[in-house]
């Protein structure tokens, strides 16, 4: 299939089905695997499973997946908060595809989201000129898993107004949604539940209110602190994108150490030596980000430089990123260039040399 991004579900599906296959244990009403198998897919394996490789989906700590994947067998709904760029919605999408075979029932909030987005609504040709029906009906994702025992997963719930979060409080509690129109009471199958994510960032935007948190147990998702850990995480993933979208040059292994010491340092307001403190700017430097910074110094290195990624390439490329909320953060980004960067050597020369001249 020549797509630019497959699902989770058909990316990984030889993992998948490779898991169930060789899945001998009790599982939860409705869902394709034990939680057992589930946390092995998003954990990794040493051993192949079946002759497959079961590669991690997420580094850090399995008491997080085990947590959230436990939440969604019971009667709660899964709420993913963290910062941005901390894999929330990797990972709902990943505990979709593993537990239900599908990530597809999805609703991305936003300013515009309305009740019809979380319920139903109708294709109102149809409506005109036959009157209410099934036909007519246009079930919403969460409708769709309901009917079909599937997670449905409701992305940056914050972003919606409190009214329509609210209109998920007698879903997730009476796992039913009347359709007075059609007289009828549609009642959720078992394997249906609910995955929602949260930036932290966003809070105060539209905060939920107590009934519907009610309904939902809370899994915070860290940022990385281990340098090694992110740096596994940033080279990993970079792979995979360069892998999808062939292209982009392969970048050395120590240039995604400066990469993700450079973000870690500002991140934390003080280098990893723990002898200086400095300024951290207001953008997100979200591991994330670290991976797109990475992979547009490759595609930079392979398009318009020598073909080998250097760190003149990183530094163009993160000077971009620091700037998204404020140019502010690039004079914050100069005086860390200035009274850190400038006294390291080796790759970090070539990382300064380049950052100081886009930023004068």
């Amino acid at each position: 299939m020549d797509a630019v991004r497959l699902s989770a579900e058909s990316k990984f599906e030889k993992e998948i089905q490779a898991l169930i296959a060789g899945d001998k244990g009790e599982k939860p009403p409705g869902w394709a695997m034990t939680p057992r198998a589930a946390q092995t897919y998003l954990m990794g394996s040493d051993k192949p499973v079946g002759g497959v490789k079961i590669t991690p989906k997420y580094i850090g700590d399995a008491s997080i997946i085990q947590v959230a994947i436990a939440t969604l067998a019971s009667d709660r709904a899964l709420m993913l908060t963290g910062e941005p760029g901390t894999a929330k919605s990797w990972i709902s999408e990943h505990l979709s595809a593993a537990i239900s075979g599908t990530s597809a029932y999805v609703i991305q909030g936003t300013a515009g989201t309305s009740e019809e987005h979380i319920k139903y609504g109708w294709n109102y040709a149809m409506l005109l000129a036959e009157g209410p029906s099934h036909k007519s009906l246009v079930a919403s994702p969460i409708l769709r898993g309901m009917k079909e025992g599937k997670f449905a997963r409701f992305e940056e719930i914050t972003r919606t107004s409190s009214e329509i979060q609210d209109a998920l409080i007698s879903i997730l509690s009476e796992k039913q949604i009347a359709i007075p129109e059609l007289g009828e009471m549609i009642h959720a199958k078992r394997g249906f539940n609910i995955i929602a994510t949260a930036n932290t960032r966003d809070r105060g935007v539209n905060e939920m209110s107590a009934a519907l948190k009610r309904r939902f147990n809370f899994v915070n998702i860290p940022i990385v602190d281990d340098l090694e850990q992110e740096i596994q995480i940033v080279l990993k993933r970079e792979s995979e994108l360069r892998s999808d979208y062939s292209v982009g040059a392969q970048p050395p292994e120590e240039l995604g150490k400066v990469l993700v010491t450079v973000f870690q340092e500002l991140r934390k307001g003080i280098t990893k030596d723990g002898k200086m403190k400095i300024k951290s700017p207001n953008s997100v430097l979200s591991t994330a980000e670290a991976i797109s910074v990475l992979f547009n110094g490759g595609i930079l290195a392979q398009s318009f430089g020598s073909g080998k990624v250097t760190g003149a390439e990183i530094a163009r490329a993160l000077v971009g990123a620091v700037a998204k909320e404020s140019q502010e953060d690039l004079k914050v980004l100069k005086e860390y260039c200035e009274t850190v960067v400038k006294t390291r050597t080796g790759p970090w020369k070539e990382f300064y040399k380049a950052a100081t001249e886009k930023l004068n």
